[in-house]
């Protein structure tokens, strides 16, 4: 049925107020797995060093009696570096914006400083753990994690490991699926070599993989009582000792690093600060800065399975 004529609609109508939510809803992610289980460190140049060390190999330690005392072979430390990166994000917003009322946020150049932190945590992230080589020119860059796979590597066929001695990149080999024998293969190699890894960090389509790995038994089962079916796996008891798998969408998803998170950390020249940066006209600037690189404080005490579908 038709309205009665000279019904007023709100389709006529000019004084109606607009119907806008005071929310602003967002679901890009800002989870930055890495650099929040690694541990953070100061760093006074934009060469940032630091020294490992070895013992000598373990051996069969028998003496003669009345034997004079000899001199043990002195091992050295090895002295590793990186250097530091810059990453910045700038705002500006007009004068005109940041006095007009908005929804969802009461100052436009606040809202946008906020987001911009997000985003530089997000690059950050990115740099730290995909980065093959650091660079000293202009800019720098901080060589990232993948950068330090030179250990306890599972790999594909025509894999070059990247040298962090002589800051040579991979060479990445023909990929092949993720299994759990390739995963058992790199956690004995950093076990021998000394190291305690916690950690599995996985890209997300590795991590769905892992968690189909059974080890002694099959973990997934079905929770009729409460109409639950669990089919993750988030911890993996291995033959060296306990590991979390914590997944990254910001890691390369060709690699799975095997990790003991107190042997990383981010080494902060200039930590998070914000600048007004000069007005030219009616609009306000801001930058916010922070300068970093990765310490790798024994690249041995992890691993990686690299190379995977």
């Amino acid at each position: 049925m038709a309205a009665p004529t000279n019904t007023y609609t709100s389709t006529s109508a000019v004084g109606n107020r607009e119907d806008l939510t005071n929310m602003i809803y967002r679901i890009t992610p800002t989870d930055t797995p890495f650099m929040s289980m690694i541990a953070k460190g100061k760093a006074t140049s934009t060469k940032h060093e630091w020294q490992t060390q070895a013992l000598a190999t373990p051996s069969n330690n028998a003496q003669a009696e009345g034997d004079d005392a000899a001199n043990a072979t002195v091992t050295p430390t090895e002295r590793l570096n990186n250097y530091t990166q810059i990453s910045t994000k700038t705002v500006g917003v007009s004068g005109t914006q940041e006095a007009v009322t908005s929804a969802g946020r009461k100052s436009e150049i606040g809202y946008q400083m906020m987001l911009k932190s997000l985003e530089l945590r997000n690059d950050m992230e990115v740099g730290l753990t995909q980065n093959g080589v650091a660079a000293t020119g202009s800019p720098r860059q901080s060589r990232g994690l993948v950068g330090w796979f030179g250990d306890n590597v599972d790999a594909g066929a025509g894999y070059v490991a990247p040298n962090y001695r002589t800051n040579v990149a991979q060479t990445d080999g023909t990929q092949a699926a993720f299994t759990e024998a390739r995963m058992k293969n790199v956690l004995q190699k950093v076990y021998t070599a000394g190291g305690n890894p916690s950690v599995i960090m996985l890209p997300p389509l590795a991590k769905q993989t892992f968690s189909t790995f059974t080890g002694n038994s099959n973990q997934r089962t079905d929770k009729s009582e409460d109409k639950k079916v669990t089919a993750a796996t988030d911890v993996y008891v291995s033959d060296f000792g306990e590991l979390k798998a914590v997944p990254n969408r910001r890691m390369r998803t060709r690699d799975v690093a095997i990790l003991q998170p107190d042997m990383w950390a981010v080494a902060y020249l200039r930590p998070f600060f914000t600048q007004d940066l000069a007005k030219t006209g009616d609009s306000t600037r801001k930058q916010i800065i922070v300068e970093y690189t990765l310490e790798a404080r024994n690249p041995a005490a992890n691993g990686a399975v690299v190379d995977i579908l």
